[in-house]
């Protein structure tokens, strides 16, 4: 039987495929909304065979009904931003400890050891509400490297907070307040890495991405802008780092499908809708179909390139219809 400790030993393809059906049979049996969407579909997860068949849950899902299979209480219910008269995404977490050894492992694979680094953090629309995984992770991220912050919206005491630091710095920012941050102050920042995450949350208009890093990339004098990609219905974390081109740690894979079809699998380069599966989901699912609108390469790294228009949409979403 499949560990954790085996999904953090993943390392080649063969590994991932074993350790995704095994996972998928376990959810497919015990996490009573896959169960039953599987049903709907008509898919018997017994003649799935391969990772490339196995279904993956609408995010839409984790809005409706508990996307859980812990077995006891979750120690945590992380939640997803929502506006005013929209319903949050909740994920239960069983396991903080997961959940942590996660975003841990997930931001060594890019950045190393977070000791060396000092992390800011400038997430206000995150810091004004409860059930963030976001904060969480980068309030103990902050706590690995030892220095850094947050900072809600004084900008003035981050900037002399990081010109005062010697250390590798990274400013990890919502992407509105980093626009924000660029218009009102323009800092030409040394030795430091800028990462935006979550959107423009309905703040600031909406651009395209490579306009965007162009604005940030000359206010603050760097050379690319980097990116992570993380959501409430996830445990693991992508990043950029640089060019919107975003890479998976060894246990998550990204794919894409037809926007239209959810059970059509598009080849490698094709425009789709992005499908997710996260083998840290250990306690949920961890096949997501979600809501963004991307490629993927050969190699399994990833653009983003929008929203999925739900209007244009005659797929099929059974449990929410």
């Amino acid at each position: 039987m499949i560990t954790q400790d085996d999904i953090f030993g993943i390392t080649d393809d063969a590994a991932f495929e074993a350790a995704a059906l095994e996972v998928f049979r376990r959810q497919a049996a015990e996490c009573p909304p896959y169960r039953e969407y599987l049903a709907l579909a008509g898919v018997r997860p017994e003649e799935v065979r391969a990772a490339r068949e196995i279904p993956f849950l609408p995010i839409e899902i984790f809005k409706t009904h508990d996307v859980y299979c812990g077995g006891t209480e979750p120690e945590a219910v992380f939640t997803s931003s929502a506006t005013t008269g929209m319903t949050p995404s909740r994920h239960p977490m069983r396991s903080l400890a997961l959940y942590e050894r996660t975003f841990r492992a997930a931001f060594r694979t890019f950045y190393g050891e977070p000791g060396q680094w000092s992390l800011y953090a400038l997430l206000p629309n995150y810091l004004r509400r409860k059930g963030s995984s976001l904060v969480y992770m980068a309030d103990r991220l902050i706590a690995d490297c030892g220095s850094g912050g947050f900072y809600l919206d004084d900008y003035d005491a981050l900037l002399t907070a990081m010109q005062a630091d010697p250390k590798p710095k990274i400013l990890l920012g919502v992407s509105y307040a980093l626009w924000d941050l660029a218009e009102r102050y323009a800092p030409k920042l040394e030795n430091t890495v800028i990462m935006e995450t979550g959107g423009m949350k309905g703040y600031r208009e909406e651009i395209p991405k490579e306009e965007f890093h162009k604005i940030l990339c000359g206010a603050f004098g760097v050379g690319a802008i980097h990116s992570e990609y993380g959501m409430a219905e996830l445990t693991s974390q992508a990043y950029s780092q640089g060019g919107n081109l975003f890479r998976c740690p060894p246990w998550m894979r990204v794919t894409t499908r037809d926007v239209n079809d959810p059970f059509d699998p598009q080849p490698a380069g094709t425009r789709g809708g992005l499908n997710i599966a996260d083998l840290a989901n250990w306690w949920s699912c961890a096949f997501i179909q979600t809501q963004d609108v991307g490629r993927v390469d050969a190699r399994g790294a990833f653009v983003v390139e929008g929203r999925i228009d739900h209007s244009d949409i005659r797929g099929c979403n059974l449990l929410v219809q």
